[in-house]
């Protein structure tokens, strides 16, 4: 690992601009605190380095040891109060940093001219992208996240052999704006070949800025119907074909309607089965009460019968004063696997 750098005394005063001054432009002002506030951004990033490096310490110590290994490092972040999500990006920021300095790329002083953002950005970019930011850094520019994102849309959108090569020509000539072509890329690459190359043949037909963004947004509505049909199990019986109906779909330009459809489907699903958790838990509770107890709680008998309506089987919600007053009436009846129907035939 490369090493942390010394530690330097701590800057405990902003200089920031009096509020009160009328003097002062909104311009001015506002320039100031932004100023102020990457100041902050590049403090963040040195010290979520060196806790990344910190963790990384104390997580391959724990691997050293045999029987019940990665106990000490969870015990550490719990007495720091710091979650295992938390605790692994910060470990993968420190190992980005030493990737990009001790790779040469970056000069350790660098460090301090990015954002915290625009550091994260950098470390996930192309290698191409890595070196024009770098060499920006170490000539002293200040990088922003914006500036990395749009150095990698425009190396993406030349370069992607998951584009037509026609939409790459006019990109690289400034025909076509990276900022259009980048998403399309992201998009097309969530998808199976048979569907990149079906659209790949719309953009040759069309290479231009509508069209573009018509094959993007169909692309993510592709993948979002997919995605939500793997996980809706009322779709998961071998009549349906979810592909082959996306295709109809598109033929008749309703993807957007099928995604919908099908992300709602998966939406009450998990609904569902919220509801039934909290259904059987309710109960259990529900019945655990009224046996402990006693007949000399009439108080307690009064409010587990308030809530029988809702531990049942037969469950009678209030929807509210906004429906009306109106009254949702449910039945849960458990079945075993073989009981449940299969969906209907068209």
């Amino acid at each position: 690992m490369v090493a942390a750098p010394s530690l330097e005394p701590p800057v405990l005063h902003l200089d920031l601009p009096d509020p009160g001054r009328d003097d002062l432009s909104s311009m001015e002002f506002h320039a100031r605190l932004e100023q102020a506030w990457e100041l902050c951004d590049r403090f963040d990033l040195q010290t979520e380095i060196w806790r990344g490096r910190i963790l990384g310490s104390v997580r391959d110590r724990e691997k050293r040891g045999g029987e019940g290994r990665g106990a000490g490092f969870l015990q550490w972040l719990r007495e720091r109060e710091i979650s295992k999500t938390r605790a692994y990006g910060l470990i993968q920021l420190s190992e980005s940093a030493d990737s990009l300095v001790g790779g040469g790329l970056l000069q350790e002083t660098s460090v301090n001219n990015f954002s915290k953002r625009a550091f994260l950005e950098t470390a996930q970019a192309d290698p191409e992208v890595q070196q024009l930011i770098s060499e920006a850094a170490n000539e002293g520019q200040q990088i922003t996240r914006t500036q990395v994102r749009r150095l990698s849309d425009e190396y993406t959108s030349a370069t992607s052999e998951l584009l037509p090569q026609v939409i790459r020509e006019r990109t690289q000539q400034n025909l076509l704006p990276p900022k259009v072509v980048a998403p399309l890329v992201r998009e097309l690459a969530r998808l199976p070949e048979a569907q990149q190359e079906d659209l790949r043949r719309v953009l040759k037909e069309e290479p231009e800025i509508e069209r573009i963004k018509d094959v993007t947004l169909t692309a993510r509505w592709l993948t979002k119907a997919a995605e939500a049909g793997l996980a809706v199990r009322a779709l998961q019986h071998e009549s349906i074909d979810l592909e082959k109906a996306m295709q109809e779909a598109q033929r008749l330009d309703m993807l957007g309607l099928v995604a919908d459809v099908v992300g709602q489907a998966q939406q009450l699903e998990q609904a569902v089965l919220k509801l039934h958790t909290s259904w059987r838990r309710l109960g259990g509770l529900h019945e655990r009460l009224w046996l402990e107890s006693g007949s000399s709680t009439p108080y307690l008998r009064s409010l587990l019968q308030g809530l029988e309506s809702l531990s049942g089987s037969n469950l009678r919600v209030s929807l509210g004063e906004l429906a009306g007053g109106k009254k949702l009436r449910l039945q849960l009846v458990e079945e075993a696997a073989d009981q449940l129907e299969a969906p209907p035939m068209p």
